[in-house]
């Protein structure tokens, strides 16, 4: 029985401790670039669909105002109304006269008073100067 009989039943190992696989730089370099272009896409998707949806949510923001504006027209135009009609001078004499007890003046006794316009400012030559 020879050394190849017993090849089968143990195998020795082969110590490779001091074999050490160097780096290969142009190897490390391509690494670190293709994972900065990867992260710079990464960034770009991110900073693209942060901007997509910044505009979606604006668009329903200015929706939202536009329906609130109108809704707010709408009541105006209803205070504005109700306004004009609680003004009526037909309505304030008949409050006055049915609620108030107030009487309609006769024209003997009606003063009226005329909004009198201011005088024209004197010209420049006329104010005196100390």
């Amino acid at each position: 029985m020879s050394q190849l009989d017993f090849d089968y039943v143990g195998r020795r190992d082969i110590p490779n401790n001091p074999i050490v696989r160097e780096v290969d730089k142009a190897r490390q370099r391509e690494l670190w670039r293709s994972a900065a272009v990867g992260v710079f896409l990464v960034f770009v998707l991110l900073f693209s669909a942060w901007q997509h949806f910044e505009l979606l949510q604006l668009g329903y923001r200015i929706e939202q105002m536009q329906q609130d504006r109108a809704r707010e027209m709408e009541i105006n135009r209803h205070l504005r109304l109700e306004v004009e009609t609680l003004q009526a001078p037909d309505r304030v004499e008949r409050i006055a006269t049915e609620q108030l007890d107030m009487v309609t003046p006769g024209s003997d006794e009606a003063i009226v008073l005329e909004r009198v316009a201011p005088a024209a400012a004197p010209d420049a030559s006329l104010v005196a100067a100390r």
